[in-house]
């Protein structure tokens, strides 16, 4: 089984599988209720996400990447080490590749592909750039100081429950 960071606020439903040291923060919902969600290792689903995998679109979570708050991932794929930034939506078959930004309030349309290594902007989103020296460790960076934060979460709210998952969704 593994080991997640989980806020009871937080939803899980259906055939969901989450990587060792995962962290799902107030108010996520992530659901594979019609298909299956992987959450790769180390990842992080921001307050107030949704994360679901429609009938016939899997979704995948790539390790440490960072999905913020509001974002939605909708039938789509997220590479390792990649940001999804605040309130962008990633619609049905869209693919976003490894240590690639997809700027706040973008929209990458159904079965779009995002590159690796690079900063997707707009609606709909486009390719703005490749990605600058150092901008794909400061989301490495960025995945650790929300892990870093856990225990002041715990301490202050008391609403950060540490569990193991085991299958089907349940934490």
């Amino acid at each position: 089984y593994r080991h997640v960071t989980h806020d009871p606020g937080a939803r899980v439903m259906g055939d969901v599988t989450i990587g060792d040291g995962v962290v799902v923060m107030f108010g996520a919902v992530i659901r594979g209720d019609d298909d299956s969600v992987v959450v790769e290792d180390g990842s992080v689903v921001l307050e107030h996400a949704l994360v679901e995998a429609p009938r016939g679109r899997p979704v995948v979570v790539g390790r440490g990447a960072l999905v913020s708050h509001r974002a939605v991932v909708h039938g789509a794929v997220v590479g390792e080490g990649s940001l999804i930034g605040i309130g962008a939506i990633l619609l049905d078959g869209a693919v976003v590749g490894p240590r690639s930004i997809v700027a706040a309030g973008a929209v990458v349309r159904p079965g779009s592909k995002v590159p690796p290594g690079v900063l997707a902007a707009g609606v709909p989103a486009r390719v703005v750039r490749e990605l600058k020296p150092g901008e794909a460790e400061w989301v490495a960076r960025e995945v650790e100081a929300v892990r870093a934060r856990i225990p002041v979460y715990k301490r202050s709210l008391g609403a950060c429950i540490e569990g193991k998952v085991v299958g089907g969704g349940s934490v």
